[in-house]
């Protein structure tokens, strides 16, 4: 495959996932919008948002993160030098052993919930009612780890045959039964937030049972079997221990700011769950899946001895999420207080705490773009089997977080933590280009200085025309839904016209996007 055809092959598989991936970010802003208006930010919600993030967590630290960075480069070598039978034998194993130690976890998690919950959020300690209310949903919510680490399991075998929109449109059905869950189901429970719980796992299950059918149709149907002695999966688990440090960095870095939150007033747990929700949308919509689809590429060219491809597949994923990562940061900094009373300012979401997950979001947009592009540098380390490298850098910038954290929560409170987590992200993305390029694994191709003065102008322009028709914050608050949301859609509508016109007349083409 030529170099241009394959960019362009990598741009439409990343617009398909980015497709998807938006309609499950879009669904996941109404389903906050409907958990705001029902719970804002009361005791009740703090106490969910901690019951849903420690199982999250968890995912995310072994299945989407460790395990995927781990099996699919793994897996990606089978598939370029072994029969499909082979292949299928691994993917047995590999689910044998999976689905064993997931048990046995979720086993754990639910009899040891109030425990966790202490862990997680030791300032409930002062608060009975929130700790026991947490443990009680967090017994719910807990089997969702399973549900959907396998889940993840099975859409890394999806990826790396190339069928990338079925896994990236999972997460919707998620943010389905969450909604169904608290506009059908809270009525029915003497706690409503229980209703959410349990629209938890019904997610997770849904999930799981949306992917069988298309494995099926690929023969790769997993069958868990005993792994024990087998080569690939022992492989598989030696780099989970050092991936779970490497690819993970920035979610430990949350849960330390929610750690850090539950000692804070009521309502900074959540004020940072909405601002972080938000903050994730330009990274759930294009940095994930600018780095779900370079993985498998980037492993195929490293088992082909092919580095100038290499090196050519990380200079495009840096460009593509410059392209979107740099004006979406802008965005979310300007439009913070507009952004979240439209979308939460109803029911018990108050103007004040409107206010409060608006400074947390503008401390959030700074690591904005950095958080996309750890999503793009990490594979250039777990491609090549490397995860020493990404292991050292995750531990230093864990520890420049947690000296942060304690620095800023003083004069900053939550807004602090926010803001730390933003710097060292920042610090996480440098140390991982660095090391590329130190290694002679990535050289930027020509044309940079060129790309960033086309960026820098589109970027003025879109700064210029947003700041210009934006409404004071007290008319955000006094205008409607509807008024909110006309307003956003001329401010976010124009405010891409004019960033896209800009590069356009400033020498952009769509022949650029593919070399």
């Amino acid at each position: 495959m030529s170099g241009e055809s394959s960019k362009g092959g990598l741009l439409r598989s990343s617009a398909v996932v980015s497709v998807m991936t938006l309609l499950s970010r879009v669904l996941g802003m109404v389903r906050d919008m409907v958990v705001a208006a029902y719970f804002g930010s009361s005791p009740a919600a703090d106490a969910f948002f901690i019951a849903f993030k420690i199982p999250n967590f968890l995912r995310r630290l072994f299945a989407e993160g460790a395990f995927a960075q781990a099996f699919v480069p793994v897996l990606s070598e089978y598939r370029a030098q072994r029969s499909l039978a082979e292949v299928k034998q691994l993917v047995d194993r590999v689910a044998g052993r999976l689905g064993l130690v997931l048990t046995a976890l979720t086993a754990l998690g639910v009899v040891a919930s109030p425990y966790l919950v202490m862990l997680f959020a030791p300032g409930f300690r002062d608060d009975p009612g929130k700790l026991a209310l947490a443990g009680d949903l967090l017994r719910i919510t807990f089997p969702y780890l399973l549900l959907i680490s396998l889940t993840a399991f099975c859409g890394g075998i999806l990826n790396s045959y190339g069928r990338f929109a079925v896994p990236a449109f999972t997460p919707v059905l998620l943010n389905v039964c969450m909604i169904g869950s608290a506009v059908l189901l809270t009525p029915y429970f003497d706690q409503p937030i229980m209703a959410l719980a349990w629209g938890v796992f019904v997610a997770g299950l849904a999930q799981l049972l949306f992917q069988l059918p298309f494995l099926a149709r690929i023969r790769l149907l997993p069958i868990p079997r005993p792994s024990r002695g087998d080569e690939g999966v022992r492989r598989i688990m030696m780099l989970m221990v050092p991936a779970l440090f490497g690819v993970s960095v920035s979610q430990v870095n949350l849960l330390l700011d929610t750690v850090l939150a539950s000692f804070l007033q009521t309502g900074s747990v959540s004020w940072l769950y909405y601002a972080d929700r938000l903050s994730e949308l330009p990274l759930g919509a294009f940095g994930i899946a600018i780095g779900t689809v370079i993985l498998p590429s980037l492993s195929r060219q490293h088992a082909g001895g092919d580095p100038k491809a290499f090196s050519a597949t990380i200079d495009w994923a840096l460009r593509m999420v410059l392209l979107v990562g740099v004006p979406a940061a802008l965005a979310l900094a300007i439009l913070s207080e507009p952004l979240i009373a439209s979308l939460f300012h109803y029911g018990k979401m108050t103007e004040r705490d409107v206010e409060q997950a608006a400074g947390a979001l503008e401390a959030y947009s700074l690591g904005v773009l950095t958080f996309m592009l750890i999503k793009v540098l990490a594979p250039g380390f777990f491609a090549r089997q490397d995860l020493k490298t990404p292991v050292r850098i995750a531990v230093q910038c864990m520890v420049a977080n947690m000296v942060l954290n304690l620095i800023l929560i003083w004069p900053l409170q939550h807004v602090g933590l926010a803001l730390a987590t933003s710097l060292s992200s920042m610090l996480n993305t440098g140390l991982l280009l660095w090391g590329l390029y130190k290694s002679g694994v990535y050289r930027p191709a020509p044309g940079w200085w060129l790309f960033l003065l086309r960026l820098l102008g589109g970027c003025a322009a879109m700064v210029a025309l947003v700041w210009w028709l934006n409404a004071p914050s007290a008319e955000w608050f006094a205008w409607g839904w509807q008024r909110r949301a006309m307003e956003l859609g001329l401010l976010v509508g124009g405010g891409i016209a004019v960033y896209v016109v800009a590069m356009c007349g400033l020498g952009l083409r769509l022949r650029h996007l593919r070399h």
